[in-house]
C-alpha cells in the first residue's frame, strides 16, 4: 500500500492534506527568505527537506510529492539564479530540485508501509479481540442449545446479517436462529445439507447452489462436520466480504470447540447417571434377594413341615410350595442380572477373577473350574470381604432344596483351595467362618 490517506478518505481531508503540504513549503520559503540575506542560499535547500519529510510522513504519497514539487518550484523562484524565474543554469541547482523529490518520494513510501503495518496490526490485534470475546461468550453458555444462540447473536452482531445454526441429515434441523422465526426454502435447505455433507459453503455468492438465499460455511471437528451456520442479509448483498473470511473462519472454529465441549459434557453426564442408575438396580435387586429369599426359604420349611406331620390340605400345600420355588427362581433370576461389568476384576494373592468375561487366573496362568465350583467361587468375589453363609451359598448355587447339604458347598471349597491356594492347608483367599460361612478376601 503507497497512500497514506486511506482510499475512503473524504474530498476535504484530501484538500487539507495538501493545504497542509502547502503550507510546510511556505513556511520553509519564509524562513529561507531571510536566512538568504544573510547567509547566503547554500543552507536554504535544507530549509525545505524537514517540510517535505513532514507532509510525506503525515499525509503519504500524494502530499508528499505535492510537497517535493511545490518545495523544488519554491527553490528555484527565490533561491536560484536568475531569482524570480523557473529557469534554472546551475547544475547544483537542478540536483537539489531532483534530490527534493526523491526524499518526497522515498519518505512517503517508508512512511505508508509502517502505516499499513501499523494497521494491520491493529486489525490482528482487533480480530484477536472479537475471537476471545466470541470464545468467552460461549464458554459461560451451558449446553448445545444455549452455545448455538449465543453464537448465532453473535455473528449477528458482528457481520450485521441474519444467522442461524443448523444440524442433521438428511434433513437439516434449524438448532438457533437470530432474528428469530427466519425459514428456509427447499433451496437452502438443500444448501445446508449440502455443506453438512461436503464440508464446503454452499449457497448465495457460492459455486455450489446459485438459488439459495443464505451462504452456509461449515462447522468442523477435525474431518468431521458437526453443524453449518448459515449468514444472509434482507437485502440479499453477500453477508461477509473477502477480508473478513479470515475471522468468520476464527469463529466457527471456536465454535466447534465449543459444541465439542458442550457434547463431552452431556456424554459424561449420560454416563454417569447410567452408573448411578446401574448402582441403584443392583443395590435393589441385592436387597430383594437378601430380604425376600429367607422368607421364602421359612415358607419352604413350613410347607415341609406341614407335609411331614400330615397336617393340611396336601393339595394346597404343594401349590404353596411350588409357587415359593418359582418365585424364588425369578429372585435368583433377578439377582443375575447385577451389572457384573461394572464391576473390576477381583485380585488376591495373585488370583484374579474376572466376573464380566467369566475368567480365573492364577499368577497370569488360567484356571479350570467346574460349574459348580466357578458358581460358589463367583458368589463370593460378587461380595467380597462379606460373609457369606453356608445357607445362602447353597441356596444360590444348588438351589433352595440344598441348602442343608452343607458337604456340597465343603467339597467345592476344598476344590477351589487346591486350585487357587499357594498353601490349600493355610488358605488366605477363601476363609471359613466355623459354623457361619466363607468369606472371599480380596485386595
Amino acid at each position: 500500500m503507497t497512500e497514506a490517506l486511506p482510499p475512503n478518505t473524504s474530498i476535504l481531508t484530501r484538500i487539507q492534506a495538501y493545504a497542509g503540504a502547502l503550507a510546510l513549503v511556505a513556511v520553509s520559503t519564509l524562513v529561507g527568505l531571510w536566512i538568504a540575506p544573510r547567509w547566503g542560499t547554500a543552507p536554504v535547500d535544507m530549509i525545505y527537506l524537514p517540510a517535505v519529510l513532514a507532509a510525506a510522513a503525515l499525509w503519504g504519497l500524494g502530499p508528499g510529492l505535492f510537497a517535493g514539487i511545490a518545495a523544488a518550484l519554491g527553490y528555484n523562484f527565490f533561491f536560484t539564479t536568475p531569482v524570480h524565474t523557473l529557469r534554472m543554469d546551475r547544475v547544483t541547482d537542478v540536483v537539489t530540485v531532483v534530490v527534493l523529490l526523491a526524499v518526497a518520494l522515498v519518505t512517503s513510501q517508508l512512511a505508508a508501509a509502517i502505516r499499513a503495518q501499523a494497521r494491520l496490526a491493529a486489525a490482528h490485534a482487533a480480530r484477536n479481540a472479537t475471537i476471545a470475546g466470541f470464545a468467552g461468550r460461549l464458554l459461560s453458555s451451558g449446553n448445545e442449545t444455549a452455545i448455538a444462540e449465543t453464537a448465532c447473536a453473535e455473528l449477528n452482531r458482528l457481520f450485521d446479517c441474519n444467522a442461524m445454526l443448523a444440524s442433521g441429515l438428511p434433513q437439516p434441523d434449524i438448532i438457533a436462529a437470530v432474528p428469530a422465526g427466519n425459514r428456509l426454502t427447499p433451496s437452502d435447505v438443500a444448501a445446508a445439507a449440502l455443506t453438512l455433507e461436503s464440508g464446503e459453503p454452499a449457497g448465495r455468492g457460492t459455486p455450489r447452489i446459485q438459488p439459495a438465499e443464505w451462504v452456509f460455511h461449515p462447522v468442523r471437528s477435525g474431518d468431521a462436520v458437526i453443524a453449518a451456520v448459515g449468514l444472509a442479509r434482507d437485502d440479499g448483498a453477500p453477508p461477509i466480504n473477502e477480508d473478513r473470511l479470515l475471522l468468520l473462519d476464527s469463529l466457527l472454529d471456536q465454535l466447534a470447540l465449543a459444541l465439542e465441549r458442550a457434547g463431552l459434557e452431556r456424554e459424561t453426564q449420560e454416563f454417569a447417571a447410567t452408573r448411578e442408575r446401574d448402582r441403584l438396580r443392583a443395590s435393589l435387586l441385592s436387597s430383594i434377594g437378601q430380604d425376600l429369599r429367607p422368607r421364602l426359604t421359612a415358607i419352604d420349611r413350613a410347607v415341609r413341615e406341614l407335609r411331614r406331620t400330615a397336617n393340611g390340605d396336601g393339595e394346597l400345600l404343594s401349590t404353596i410350595g411350588s409357587e415359593a420355588m418359582r418365585l424364588d427362581r425369578y429372585i435368583a433370576n433377578l439377582t443375575e442380572l447385577g451389572p457384573e461389568g461394572d464391576q473390576p476384576p477381583v485380585e488376591s494373592g495373585g488370583v484374579k477373577i474376572d466376573l464380566f468375561n467369566h475368567k480365573v487366573s492364577r499368577n497370569g496362568e488360567p484356571v479350570h473350574l467346574t460349574p459348580k465350583e466357578y458358581a460358589v467361587l463367583a458368589e463370593l468375589a460378587k461380595h467380597h470381604g462379606r460373609l457369606l453363609s453356608h445357607a445362602y451359598l447353597l441356596r444360590t448355587v444348588w438351589g433352595p432344596a440344598q441348602e442343608r447339604q452343607i458337604e456340597y458347598l465343603r467339597v467345592a471349597v476344598r476344590a477351589l483351595r487346591q486350585k487357587l491356594e499357594a498353601e490349600p492347608s493355610q488358605p488366605k483367599l477363601i476363609v471359613n467362618e466355623p459354623g457361619v460361612g466363607y468369606r472371599l478376601v480380596a485386595t
